[in-house]
C-alpha cells in the first residue's frame, strides 16, 4: 500500500474495533471506496489477535500487525493484489 489514510485515536475508553471502524469509515468518506487493509502497531494487537485474524471484521478488511506503525495510529487504504 503506497497511499492511505493515517488515523490517530488514543482514547482509552474506546476499543480497538471501534477505532478501526472509524478509520475505515473516514477512508470511505474521503476516497469513495472502502479500504481493504489496516496496519496497526504490533503491540496494540497483543491479546487481540481475533481482530488481526479477521474474526471481528469482514473478510474485505484485513488488519495487519506492523512494527513501523506508531501506537494509537491506524494506516488504512487499498492494497493491490
Amino acid at each position: 500500500m503506497q497511499i492511505g489514510l493515517l488515523w490517530f485515536d488514543n482514547d482509552p475508553r474506546r476499543g480497538l474495533t471501534a477505532k478501526i471502524e472509524d478509520a475505515a469509515r473516514r477512508y470511505r468518506e474521503k476516497f469513495g471506496v472502502p479500504p481493504n487493509a489496516c496496519y496497526v502497531n504490533r503491540a496494540t494487537l497483543d491479546g487481540q489477535m481475533a481482530v488481526a485474524q479477521g474474526q471481528l471484521f469482514p473478510a474485505t478488511l484485513r488488519v495487519i500487525p506492523a512494527s513501523n506503525i506508531l501506537p494509537h495510529h491506524f494506516w488504512v487504504g487499498v492494497e493491490d493484489g
